[in-house]
């Protein structure tokens, strides 16, 4: 399963707005229309904002445009996800070293899709000794192929882990209010023939109270370097209940999630989004049009409630600062 192709100088996404009802691809030739679909969620996870950040830089210099221009206009989109400010530097650092050569632009976006896709799959064989057998897994929003250049974060280590038999079953947080668990998560386990449970949000600490949850296994969108993490809304309530119940709780990450330079989490800028996105659901108003909301788009998760931390280089455990530095200062 993948959300990202480049085919013939054309970037395609697939509308993850529009999922699980029906696929549409997306084709996109010009760098500002995929800042808006990074704005907009057509496409949304970490590494998968920032592949798609590289192939529109790339569409940038396809069409002679100015390639600062188009990095700060990219950058704009979305200010948490850390990757897609990772891979807009690489890309200018290989415009630099090539003199802004199309052909070169692409092939590095190519690679950092590629990459990705091979830290996915790594970081899902490590992810996967840590589950138990007949495991009960929950998890939480979508880190899976969809938010990634394929396979996925979370999801990764889920589907390496039903590879080897070990996976009983995948309870699925719905994930308010833009319900990327119900309409992603669960798409891909379903189509993967992975067995799933969806729940609303508020229903896994009750799970976790009849010890029916084994494991949680998220994604990241930002780590600070003493392993606080930015994930969606809802992550944070997740870790603390699972401490509260002595379940063990993973993020998985690829390297390029990791910013060492800021020193905790409060640093992390956290997204605002429209406050409509809470007073409807589907289109259907569900709250009084004039009430205030409070919508930001992640939270962040102290490195005390982690067990580990799941990356392409194998599992980092506490302390989070003095490992962190050592696997990836």
């Amino acid at each position: 399963m993948d959300a990202i192709r480049w085919e013939g100088n054309t970037l395609y996404l697939l509308d993850q707005t529009k999922l699980p009802v029906t696929e549409v691809w997306l084709a996109y030739h010009d760098w500002r229309a995929v800042a808006e679909a990074i704005r907009t969620m057509v496409v949304r996870g970490a590494p998968a904002i920032g592949i798609s950040a590289a192939y529109a830089y790339a569409l940038a210099a396809l069409a002679g445009g100015d390639l600062c221009q188009a990095k700060a206009g990219l950058a704009a989109s979305r200010p948490t996800a850390v990757n897609l400010f990772w891979a807009l530097e690489r890309m200018e650092r290989k415009a630099s070293a090539c003199g802004g050569s199309s052909d070169a632009l692409i092939a590095e976006a190519k690679a950092i899709h590629a990459e990705d896709v091979a830290m996915c799959r790594a970081m899902g064989a490590y992810g996967a000794a840590v589950v138990p057998e007949h495991a009960r897994i929950l998890t939480h929003c979508n880190a899976g192929a969809l938010a990634t250049g394929g396979y996925g974060t979370a999801l990764g280590v889920i589907r390496a882990a039903h590879e080897q038999g070990k996976v009983a079953m995948v309870y699925a947080d719905e994930t308010r209010p833009l319900l990327q668990g119900a309409r992603l998560t669960a798409y891909e386990l379903v189509a993967d023939h992975i067995p799933a449970t969806l729940i609303a949000d508020n229903m896994a600490a009750a799970l976790m109270a009849r010890g029916a949850i084994d494991l949680v296994v998220v994604g990241c969108d930002r780590m600070a370097a003493n392993g606080d993490f930015a994930n969606k809304i809802g992550t944070y309530s997740v870790a603390v209940n699972a401490r509260y119940h002595g379940v063990p709780f993973y993020t998985a990450l690829p390297s390029s999630t990791i910013d060492l330079s800021l020193s905790d989490g409060s640093q992390i800028p956290i997204e605002q989004r429209d406050k409509d996105e809470v007073r409807a659901l589907g289109g259907v108003q569900t709250a009084p049009a004039g009430v205030e909301v409070y919508n930001p788009a992640f939270d962040v998760t102290p490195h005390t409630l982690l067990t580990g931390v799941i990356t392409e280089r194998g599992i980092v455990y506490p302390p989070f600062r003095e490992n962190l530095a050592k696997r990836f200062g």
